[in-house]
Order: structure tokens, then C-alpha cells, then sequence
């Protein structure tokens, strides 16, 4: 039978985070969320509001862990033959120095955080998004085909019962 770990408090979590070693920043004008940093990573997490009433919440993650380009954490887009770093501004191809610290920072925060590391993202890094086909519109529906009916059908007829 699997282990119950015990969750830790939002406030265990951060004096955690802090001892080892991540940048540990309160969201402006968010009361109980914070940025957390390290190795070129971030995330935010935030008191777990749907805990029982109790003086200490649990800490869940808010947004989930990616590298920081240009001040904003990008997401890890897989396009099946590279995987590439995307944010709002833009798009880099992610070298493989991009995804250990991913990896590492994950793993580490998971640890703080007193959470099970699936195993999965125990093998390496997993991707927000997986998007494996390269021909543009798809998803598109086709165009139908006209059936020889459709052709002496007018937009006034009725149909018949």
C-alpha cells in the first residue's frame, strides 16, 4: 500500500523553500500567493483555499513550473521533433541546459512541498502541451460533397413527410 504523505503548511512551505535556496516573492496586491525562483525557473503557488477551515492551509501549486524568458514563465510545447519554450512574447527552441533546470527545479520544489513525484516526471521533463502534427488546419471539417439531391433542392421547398 502507498505511503499518505503529510501535507505541509503554506507557511512550512515557504520557510522551506527559502532554506533551500529559492527566491521566495509575494504577488503584488494577491494576498497568500507567491513567485517562487531558481536556476532560471519559477512558479507561483498559493494557500489552499478548499482545506477545511484551519489556521494552517495547505500550499498548492498556482501556476505550474516553466522557464523564465523575458520576466514571464514560459511553457514547454512539445512539437514532436523539438521541444520548444513559449510564452505570450515569444518562442525558443529549449536546449537541453533549459530543460534539466526545469527538471531540477520541479523535482525540488515537489520536495519542499512535501508532494509525491509521479513517475513520469521523475523520468525527465514533461511538456504543457504536445503538438505532433506539422499540417496546417487539419482539424479543419472538409468541405461536403453535394449528393445529386442536394443540387435540385431549393432553399424554399419543403421537405416532403
Amino acid at each position: 500500500m502507498a505511503k499518505v504523505k503529510e501535507q505541509r503548511s503554506f507557511d512550512e512551505v515557504l520557510e522551506n523553500l527559502k532554506l533551500r535556496g529559492f527566491d521566495v516573492i509575494e504577488a503584488p496586491s494577491t494576498p497568500g500567493r507567491v513567485f517562487v525562483k531558481k536556476h532560471g525557473c519559477s512558479a507561483a503557488i498559493e494557500k489552499n483555499l478548499q482545506v477545511a477551515a484551519t489556521d494552517s492551509s495547505e500550499a498548492k501549486v498556482f501556476v505550474k513550473p516553466g522557464f523564465l524568458l523575458g520576466g514571464e514563465i514560459a511553457r514547454l510545447v512539445d512539437k514532436g521533433y523539438q521541444k520548444f519554450l513559449a510564452n505570450s512574447k515569444t518562442e525558443v527552441p529549449a536546449s537541453a541546459d533549459h530543460l534539466k533546470a526545469i527538471h531540477d527545479f520541479s523535482e525540488e520544489l515537489r520536495e519542499a512541498m512535501n508532494v509525491t513525484s509521479l513517475y513520469n516526471e521523475a523520468l525527465g521533463t514533461v511538456s504543457d502541451r504536445y503538438v505532433y502534427d506539422r499540417v496546417k488546419d487539419r482539424e479543419a471539417e472538409p468541405e461536403k460533397k453535394k449528393r445529386p439531391w442536394d443540387k435540385f433542392a431549393k432553399a424554399g421547398d419543403k421537405k416532403r413527410a
